[in-house]
């Protein structure tokens, strides 16, 4: 029996009461189904390791039970409450050509200074955040910052082009 038709046959016989179980710790359906599928998953993809143990259901209940103590602990490191919402952005506007002409030149730029660009300028980061998003120093962004600027007003040859970058200074 392959690995696959094993693991098909016990979720399928189990999936109920497992079901059941994630109802009495969420406390609503929906989240019940969610926890279910994420435990499965989990499962699945450690098949091979437990298809040996004594007790698979066992197993299976502890990674339902540290799947859904871990969606219930707070997100100290990605999420912070705010006191103020973020500013809605700038409404689309100015010259469209202009624009299909700044985005065909950030095509043809590297990865990094791309990213430099569209972190520093588009999403309007600090040159701190920045170097933290990309593994950077401050002066090691900063230096990417000017040779990105300098490679995108070479790609794009024209003045009229070049001449709207001068807002993007570093």
């Amino acid at each position: 029996m392959s690995v696959d038709t094993e693991f098909t046959a016990y979720a399928a016989a189990r999936a109920q009461r497992l079901r059941d179980t994630a109802y009495l710790l969420c406390g609503d359906w929906h989240g019940a189904q969610d926890l279910t599928q994420t435990t499965l998953v989990k499962l699945y993809t450690a098949w091979k390791r437990i298809e040996r143990r004594d007790n698979v259901d066992a197993y299976a209940r502890q990674v339902m039970l540290r799947t859904f103590l871990d969606s219930r602990r707070p997100k100290r490191s990605t999420e912070r409450p705010s006191a103020a919402l973020p500013d809605a952005p700038a409404p689309a506007g100015g010259d469209p050509t202009l624009r299909l002409t700044l985005l065909a030149g950030l095509a043809q730029l590297p990865l990094n200074r791309r990213a430099v660009l569209v972190l520093r300028f588009w999403e309007d980061q600090s040159v701190e955040a920045t170097g933290a998003a990309m593994g950077l120093s401050v002066s090691a962004v900063k230096s990417l910052t000017q040779r990105a600027l300098a490679e995108l007003r070479t790609v794009l040859h024209d003045d009229s082009a070049t001449a709207e970058l001068d807002f993007l200074s570093v």
